[in-house]
């Protein structure tokens, strides 16, 4: 049998963005705030990512865990209550949530929802590599929290996979915990150089090998050459998603482009009453970046407390290859287009950019054009001065950013 409670704002996941959002809601008295987090701790990545750069612009910077117990501690000094070990699990109505925990099960409705999930990275399962189970295949997740968390033993030769930044960082945990790493693996043209491990790119993960524990991985490059290399630890990296299960659940539209859910400037999405923030929204962000916008959702859901309505959804924000995405991907009213004022568009390439030329129109109309004289690399968002979007015409089609 399942316990029915109320509360004021449901927030599910205490990462970045979710304590950021708790400890401003509380501390601006709306009403009883209750966190959700599934992990045993709270804080969300950064607990297990020992290195520094957390924080804001004043140094010295933090270490990832000392960024998460700064932010619980926030949240709980203003108020908020932060439940962890409880699962939220599906959706009883519109603003009620299902959760499991070891104290049994709950049905909580909230005035206000909001869905601060976070992101993860593709496992194995999800790149269809081929070959048999072993033990020893691993996300940077997981590695880290082996390592870190728990002091387990990781093994001694491992394999690397992927070309994003957190490719230092998965080779850092690992030589940390005695493994040799062997090579590092990318598909891409291009990756990320760690002094003193080959770099493989154009290269694939063709097969895992092993019975019980990994021997070895298939690797295969992009002329045809074939190859084995010897491990017993593969790590697979990046290519993040937003983890959207609970929204879909809900019947929550998700955007094509960020695999999260759809939203406008104010964070809401496509079912009334209820928000997202943070990394749900499209991927790993630095965690500065993912507690500013649940800082920023503290002011709309604030308005949604005291009755402000739900407005239709506005024309949707699109892009065109290379570029992947960009959010918020809806605008809704002028009240969206002055919280645009505040904050900036994300947008992510799928290719290397240099000195980029980006355009938004809109059924045919030039809105904007503008060159930013950086190179950007797919791991990293470009931001958007939002000054344009009041040229759009909240009757008209799609908005469509590409490279001009």
């Amino acid at each position: 049998m399942s316990h029915d409670r109320t509360v004021d704002v449901l927030i599910v996941g205490a990462g970045p963005a979710g304590l950021a959002l708790a400890a401003r809601l509380a501390g601006a008295g709306a009403g009883h705030v209750e966190v959700l987090e599934r992990e045993q701790d709270a804080g969300g990545v950064p607990r297990h990512c020992h290195h520094g750069g957390f924080g804001g612009p004043v140094r010295p910077w933090l270490t990832g865990p000392a960024y998460a117990r700064r932010a619980v501690r926030a949240a709980m000094v203003a108020g908020a209550t932060v439940r962890t070990g409880v699962s939220a699990t599906g959706w009883a109505g519109p603003l009620t949530l299902e959760t499991t925990s070891p104290a049994g099960l709950e049905r909580i409705t909230a005035r206000a929802v909001v869905l601060a999930t976070g992101a993860r990275e593709r496992p194995r399962s999800a790149r269809l590599v081929p070959g048999s189970r072993p033990a020893g295949v691993l996300t940077t997740g997981e590695l880290q929290q082996a390592v870190h968390l728990y002091g387990q033993d990781i093994g001694r030769r491992a394999v690397v996979v992927g070309a994003e930044p957190v490719v230092r960082h998965a080779v850092r945990t690992l030589r940390r915990a005695g493994a040799e790493v062997v090579a590092v693996v990318t598909e891409r043209p291009r990756g990320t150089a760690v002094p003193g491990v080959p770099l493989l790119t154009a290269t694939t993960v063709g097969e895992l090998r092993g019975r019980g524990r990994l021997s070895g991985v298939v690797v295969r490059h992009a002329d045809g050459r074939t190859g084995i290399l010897a491990c017993d630890t593969v790590v697979f990296t990046g290519d993040w998603i937003p983890d959207h299960e609970l929204a879909r659940r809900g019947g929550i539209a998700v955007d094509r482009g960020t695999r999260g859910p759809a939203v406008d400037a104010s964070f809401r999405t496509s079912v009334p009453g209820v928000f997202a923030v943070g990394n749900a929204l499209h991927g790993v962000e630095r965690a500065a970046t993912a507690a500013a916008e649940g800082a920023a959702a503290a002011a709309p859901v604030l308005a949604r407390l005291a009755g402000a309505p739900w407005p239709e959804a506005g024309p949707p924000l699109v892009v065109r290859a290379p570029l992947l995405w960009v959010t918020p991907n809806r605008l809704t009213d002028l009240t969206d287009l002055t919280a645009l004022a505040r904050r900036p568009l994300l947008l992510r390439s799928g290719e290397p950019l240099t000195a980029p030329v980006l355009t938004a129109a809109q059924d045919g109309r030039l809105l904007w054009r503008r060159r930013f004289p950086v190179r950007t690399a797919p791991s990293r968002s470009l931001r958007l001065a939002p000054g344009w979007t009041d040229r759009v015409d909240r009757s008209g089609g799609p908005v469509v950013l590409a490279i001009g």
